[in-house]
């Protein structure tokens, strides 16, 4: 299966997908690690990874309070 990103707002509305998909978790998980700063700035509130349709988990990114 492919790994992916799924992408939402604040609200709960879709932002989309990311735009590369991922061989490997770990990859998936680099990936973010690079990118969240810029989804951020893109208005995205939080991720969930994908196991092809499998949610693997789901997370904030923004600080916990």
């Amino acid at each position: 299966m492919a790994w992916s990103w799924r992408l939402e707002k604040a609200d709960g509305q879709s932002a989309g997908v990311a735009e590369e998909t991922f061989s490997t978790q770990a990859d998936a998980e680099s990936w973010l690690g690079e990118n969240w700063r810029g989804l951020r700035a893109g208005e995205v509130d939080k991720v969930t990874l994908l196991d092809g349709e499998t949610v693997v988990y789901a997370m904030s990114l923004h600080d916990p309070e």
